[in-house]
C-alpha cells in the first residue's frame, strides 16, 4: 500500500534511506525532493514517445511499450546503481503522480527484499505540501533581517554568524544569485519550484522555536521570488542593521564582484535600460568608468547613484523596525568576523 503524507514535515520526516525519482530526467531537473537520487524509468524520449502513442494511436500499444521500457531501464538501475545495498535497504520511491511508474519499479525493488515503498500521489503530493507551506500557511519561525547598504557583506557575515551558532536561511545560496542588478552567477538560477522546494527544505531543518538570521532582499532575487509565506514573515521580521563605511563597502564589492566588472559589454547590457530610471548623464557616467576600466569609480558611483537611492525607498515603504546596529569600520577578514559575532550575540537576545 501506498504511503500517505499530510504535511510537509511528516514528508521530511519519512525514515526511509534513500528516496527515488523514477520520472525522467527532465522532470527531475525541474524539481525534486530535496536529497532524491534520479532513477528515471523512462528518459526523456521514452516518456514522449508513450505519451505521443497513448493520445494518438492506443492506449495499450502505449502501455505495452512502456511496461517494457520500465522494466529494462529499472533492471539497468538495479544492476548497475542499487547492487551494492545490503537486505536491510529501505528505498522510498515516487514518479509523477504515484501511478504505474513508481509502483511497477517498487515492485521489483520488494521481489528483491527490499523495503520499498512508494508515495501515494508521487511528486504531485508533495508539490501540494510544499505550496501549503510556502503560499497558504503562516510561517512558524521567527525571522530576523539582517540589513544594509549594498556592499555591506550581509551574505557573508550572515554564513559566519551561522557558523558561530546562528540560525540562518541563505535565500540568495539557495536562489543561485547574488540578489543585485549585477548579480548573476556564472551557472543558471534554479526553476521557482526547485527554489520552492530547497527553500522549505531549509526551513524544515530548522527550529522554530529559534529566530531564524534572513538576509534582508527584496521581493525577487534574480528571476526567482520570495514564496509568499517567507516574504510576509520577512516584511514584518526586526532588523539587525550593518554600517559600513563607503570605502569599505567600494573595496569588498570590487573583489566580490570581479567577475562581471571585467565584463564590460555585460555590464553595458546590464546597466542601459536603467536609463529609465536614472538620467542619461547618470548612466553615461557609469559607461565612461566602464571604458575607462575604472571598476572601483563605478562601483562607487553605482552605489551613490543607484543601490544606495534604491535601499532608502524600499526600506522606507516597508516600515521596517530595526532592533540592533552593527558598526563595521572594515570588511577584511578580521572585520567580517568581528561583525558576525556582534550579530550571532545579538541573535541570543531576540
Amino acid at each position: 500500500m501506498a504511503l500517505k503524507f499530510t504535511s510537509l514535515q511528516e514528508f521530511y520526516a519519512h525514515g526511509f534511506d534513500t528516496v527515488i525519482d523514477v520520472r525522467s530526467p527532465a522532470e527531475h531537473a525541474e524539481d525534486h525532493v530535496p536529497g532524491a537520487i534520479s532513477l528515471p524509468v523512462l528518459n526523456n524520449e521514452e516518456r514522449a514517445k508513450v505519451g505521443t502513442i497513448y493520445v494518438q494511436d492506443s492506449p495499450f500499444k502505449a502501455r505495452k511499450l512502456g511496461a517494457a521500457l520500465v522494466f529494462r531501464n529499472a533492471a539497468n538501475h538495479i544492476e548497475q546503481s542499487l547492487s551494492h545495498h545490503d537486505g536491510g535497504w529501505k528505498p522510498l520511491v515516487y514518479c509523477w503522480r504515484g501511478g504505474q511508474r513508481s509502483g511497477s519499479f517498487t515492485w521489483m525493488l520488494q521481489q528483491i527484499g527490499w523495503r520499498a515503498e512508494v508515495v501515494e500521489g508521487g511528486y504531485q503530493t508533495y508539490r501540494r505540501l510544499v505550496h501549503k507551506a510556502m503560499y497558504e500557511t503562516a510561517l512558524p519561525h521567527r525571522l530576523v533581517a539582517l540589513d544594509g547598504y549594498t556592499g555591506s557583506a550581509k551574505t557573508e557575515v550572515l554564513k559566519r554568524a551561522g557558523e558561530l551558532g546562528a540560525q540562518v536561511l541563505d535565500l540568495e545560496g539557495l536562489a543561485n544569485h547574488r540578489g543585485s542588478l549585477l548579480g548573476d552567477m556564472p551557472t543558471p538560477q534554479p526553476s521557482q519550484k526547485a527554489f520552492e522546494s530547497a527553500v522549505a527544505g531549509a526551513l524544515m531543518r530548522l527550529d522554530p522555536a529559534r529566530p531564524v538570521l534572513v538576509e534582508a532582499e527584496s521581493n525577487k532575487i534574480g528571476q526567482r521570488i520570495i514564496p509568499p509565506a517567507v516574504w510576509e514573515a520577512m516584511k514584518q521580521a526586526p532588523r539587525i542593521e550593518l554600517h559600513v563605511p563607503v570605502a569599505a563597502r567600494c573595496r569588498y564589492l570590487v573583489q566580490a564582484y570581479d567577475d562581471i566588472l571585467s565584463d564590460s559589454e555585460r555590464l553595458r547590457e546590464k546597466l542601459g535600460p536603467l536609463r529609465a530610471h536614472r538620467s542619461g548623464a547618470v548612466v553615461d557616467g557609469w559607461f565612461d568608468c566602464i571604458d575607462a576600466g575604472d571598476k572601483a569609480g563605478l562601483t562607487e558611483a553605482l552605489m551613490v547613484e543607484h543601490y544606495d537611492p534604491a535601499y532608502r525607498k524600499s526600506r522606507a515603504a516597508i516600515g521596517a523596525v530595526v532592533a540592533a546596529t552593527v558598526e563595521a569600520g572594515t570588511l577584511d577578514e578580521a572585520g567580517l568576523d568581528a561583525a558576525a559575532a556582534q550579530v550571532a550575540e545579538i541573535m541570543t537576545g531576540i
